[in-house]
């Protein structure tokens, strides 16, 4: 039997593995179900406040106290997995599992996504208000940039910020099929061996701060580069919900909006299709939303 005095106030095991595996896989990004005895009556293999952790690829930390009773958890948390969210098992461990305790356990199960990634191409304007808002929504956020002055940590306190080329640190990086990215920075060309890298991932966002002529203009240049026009529609640019954004932090609001509507499953803004030529108009002219119509800052007003 378990002593209950194993467990403090705020439910802290003694069992330092658990909390070292739920850092661990938190970190790895790995999806698992926590599942916890939160109350018990009579003799039971473990008390309220044990828990266990069983992630998707089968790995399990802790012990609910093994037997029938673990083997059910992990037959639900499987299944859960699956199907996400939470779940109760509330059992008798003689009557309905056949184990000699002769108690009863309830164990609430419930499912830790992730937290979402967002991988932000660019350190300028509007990438900082865009990193501090994704930050506060949920999001990892990275920002990567080669110059020192713009990826400066300062400026990013609750990002991870790299100071290199955006391209050479995409070559090296592994995504996921989670992940979120930005392309945002200072250089069209940059912006374009970006934009053909990424659509060659399985992301879950991928977007780009810009103009409609830019979105053209890289529409052509993506179909010479053998992109079909549904590759290329995955790329939501300009990005943003139409509110009339002028300002970056105005702008950073409009593209985290888009974001969270992916995020959430809800419909975000039209999809555009590519035209066959750019439209008229300056390449570097601002805009967030294909059909905002207030200009915008953009980030190549940097130096």
């Amino acid at each position: 039997m378990s002593d209950p005095t194993l467990f403090d106030a705020i439910g802290r095991s003694q069992a330092p593995e658990v909390w070292e595996a739920l850092a661990r896989w938190r970190a790895a990004g790995l999806r698992f179900v926590l599942a916890s005895v939160i109350a018990s009556r009579g003799f039971t293999p473990r008390k309220p406040g044990a828990h266990m952790l069983i992630a998707e690829t089968g790995e399990t930390a802790g012990t609910i106290g093994g037997g029938a009773i673990e083997h059910r958890v992990l037959l639900e948390a499987r299944e859960l997995l699956a199907a996400g969210g939470t779940t109760m098992v509330k059992k008798h461990l003689t009557q309905e599992l056949g184990m000699c305790c002769g108690g009863e356990m309830a164990v609430f199960l419930e499912v830790i996504e992730p937290a979402p990634r967002l991988l932000l191409f660019g350190a300028g304007y509007i990438a900082r208000p865009l990193a501090a808002l994704a930050a506060g929504c949920g999001f990892e956020v990275t920002v990567v940039d080669e110059r020192p002055e713009w990826a400066a940590s300062e400026r990013f306190p609750d990002a991870c910020v790299v100071c290199r080329a955006p391209e050479d640190h995409l070559r090296e990086l592994v995504t996921r099929a989670g992940d979120y990215a930005v392309v945002a920075t200072h250089d069209h060309a940059i912006d374009q061996r970006l934009v053909q890298e990424l659509l060659r991932r399985p992301l879950q966002f991928l977007g780009m701060i810009g103009s409609v002529p830019k979105q053209r203009k890289f529409a052509l240049r993506l179909r010479a580069r053998g992109f079909s026009d549904e590759q290329i529609a995955r790329l939501r640019t300009p990005l943003g919900v139409s509110i009339g954004a002028e300002t970056p932090e105005e702008i950073a609001v409009s593209a985290m909006a888009e974001i969270i509507a992916v995020r959430r499953g809800m419909p975000g803004p039209r999809r555009w299709t590519p035209r066959q030529a750019p439209t008229e108009g300056r390449d570097d002219a601002p805009g967030q939303a294909a059909e905002a119509s207030a200009p915008s800052v953009h980030e190549k007003s940097e130096p």
